[in-house]
């Protein structure tokens, strides 16, 4: 007999942000966000040309909470409630207590520190509310600053996937990261 459970998107405060569930109303910032080259360099799609991608893109945030299989949400500054990306455990496996970290921030929040800031709130949530024993990240290897906020967050950087991702044809490789939950709880302990 298959249990279901329930997984409520998370709305949680940091001292700078407020991570969220997504609103409609995201959809251009949404769009913008995926539409800009720069910020899509190390990801595995294009950059979007669509505004519909950004409507399937809300549909699937919707989606995750409604089949329990992971949360999604928008990262906002506090201090004036600018959109500055967003954070997500998606192929939540509850038998096995796993999931994957990704995340996407606009270019002008780089080298602020909100990456890893909401990293942290979003793993301080997930491990207790999902019963996480692991989590999972990737990173493009040309991505020094992302493999760096990962590190920041205790994960360990278990091997590299070659030629994991092609898009436009070309192929680049990825870092996979592990944080398990005796490592989250050792690092939650000493800060």
């Amino acid at each position: 007999m298959m249990t279901f459970v329930v997984l409520p998107t998370p709305t949680l405060t940091t001292a700078r942000l407020v991570l969220r569930p997504f609103r409609d109303d995201d959809r251009n910032a949404v769009y913008l966000l995926h539409a800009s080259a720069p910020v899509m360099q190390y990801w595995d799609s294009s950059p979007w040309t669509e505004m519909a991608q950004a409507d399937r893109f809300l549909a699937r945030c919707r989606a995750l909470a409604e089949e329990a299989s992971g949360a999604r949400v928008a990262v906002d500054r506090r201090e004036d409630a600018a959109f500055l990306g967003w954070i997500g455990l998606q192929r939540w496996d509850p038998v096995s207590r796993k999931a994957n970290l990704g995340y996407v921030l606009a270019e002008d929040a780089w080298g602020h520190g909100y990456a890893t800031e909401a990293g942290q709130a979003l793993l301080d949530w997930a491990f207790p509310a999902m019963n996480l024993n692991r989590v999972s990240a990737q990173a493009d290897t040309r991505n020094r600053a992302s493999g760096r906020v990962l590190e920041k967050l205790g994960f360990t950087l278990e091997g590299t996937l070659r030629e994991n991702v092609i898009v436009d044809g070309e192929v680049s490789h990825d870092w996979t990261f592990g944080l398990l939950r005796r490592e989250w709880e050792a690092a939650r302990a000493s800060r």
